[in-house]
């Protein structure tokens, strides 16, 4: 879905994936620490399209439009800043164009914001090939920052209202958040390390440096495809090419890392039938997308800000499938059943 959101400013499109995204969350989210986590990402792209509202507003010229709302007290610059400005004339096409850009970003988070929500950490290392044990432990604690940090926070001001605290300040908010932080990274290498999570069996250091090499050259190659797919910056065939190879040199290397892990896996997590269909939808939905703007379909970017917005139908489609996992997804309590059951 952010795939598909980096694709389009149509504002039509981009609230249509927001609700898609939103439902999904609703209908499948958890429990868990991290499940409250959207919440606050909807908050941050509020934030995101205020600032580039004001930005525009403040730094937009007469060239930009010419149906001005309201004029700004101008503060003069120097020689050296020719051609920027602060203040003066705020046209409603600068406007529009701020709006429609912050709009993209903020979907673009909340989609990020989605992936928090529903993901669980946890499952998502136990279920990450052994070469690359060392990088899935950074990109779990990376995923899990802030929607750990949202769960401080709320636990934060819920104690504060106990104690009849209504008012509190950056200060006494931030130092608590800080130390749990800290203590939950303790607690957490402390687990690990009584797991045996990281230990490694004897292989010769030939294979380990080439090991070492080709999954680097291999996400090297996956990041600049994934890059020029989503920008356009490249060829389409360049794009694809580089991330074949590195999606190849990747799949290597986790074949050949595998050998110097030696740790086992307790209840494994299936992969059946609703685990492709989650998937598919979310590779349908981008790949419509990238299909409508391959072949230049009107109304993924719009002719000018005052233009009504037009509903493609093909991108529509294509959105509307992101609606699968609300449905084929397992349910929660179906799921802790088998648990159980196993």
């Amino acid at each position: 879905m952010a795939v598909a959101a980096s694709r389009t400013r149509n504002p039509v499109l981009l609230v249509l994936i927001l609700a898609v995204t939103g439902f999904v969350v609703s209908a499948r989210r958890s429990d868990a620490p991290w499940a409250h986590s959207y919440a606050a990402f909807l908050k941050l792209g509020l934030v995101v399209i205020g600032i580039r509202v004001v930005l525009q507003a403040l730094l937009s010229t007469r060239s930009q439009g010419n149906i001005v709302l309201f004029i700004l007290p101008e503060i003069p610059l120097p020689d050296w800043a020719n051609g920027v400005k602060l203040g003066g004339e705020v046209t409603l096409e600068a406007l529009l164009t701020a709006l429609y850009d912050g709009l993209q970003l903020a979907v673009m988070l909340c989609c990020i914001g989605a992936a928090n929500a529903l993901a669980s950490p946890r499952r998502l290392l136990k279920s990450l090939p052994g070469a690359l044990y060392e990088m899935g432990v950074a990109c779990v604690v990376a995923l899990t920052f802030a929607p750990q940090l949202v769960t401080d926070a709320r636990r934060i001001r819920a104690a504060r209202r106990l104690r009849g605290r209504t008012r509190g300040s950056f200060r006494t908010t931030a130092m608590p958040v800080l130390e749990g932080a800290l203590d939950r990274s303790v607690e957490l290498a402390a687990a690990m390390d009584s797991r045996g999570y990281g230990r490694t069996a004897q292989v010769p250091r030939r294979q380990r440096r080439i090991t070492g090499v080709c999954v680097l050259l291999g996400l090297l190659g996956i990041l600049l495809g994934v890059y020029a797919l989503l920008t356009d910056s490249m060829a389409f065939p360049l794009a694809t090419t580089a991330l074949a190879i590195g999606l190849l040199l990747a799949v290597g290397a986790m074949a050949i890392g595998r050998q110097r892990v030696t740790r086992t896996r307790y209840r494994p997590d299936p992969w059946a039938l609703p685990e492709w269909l989650v998937v598919g939808s979310g590779a349908l939905a981008a790949g419509s997308m990238i299909t409508a703007a391959a072949l230049g379909i009107e109304g993924l970017v719009l002719a000018g800000p005052l233009v009504i917005p037009p509903v493609p139908l093909l991108p529509v489609a294509g959105i509307l499938l992101g609606l699968a996992p609300a449905v084929v997804a397992p349910p929660l309590q179906a799921r802790r059943r088998e648990l159980v059951a196993a």
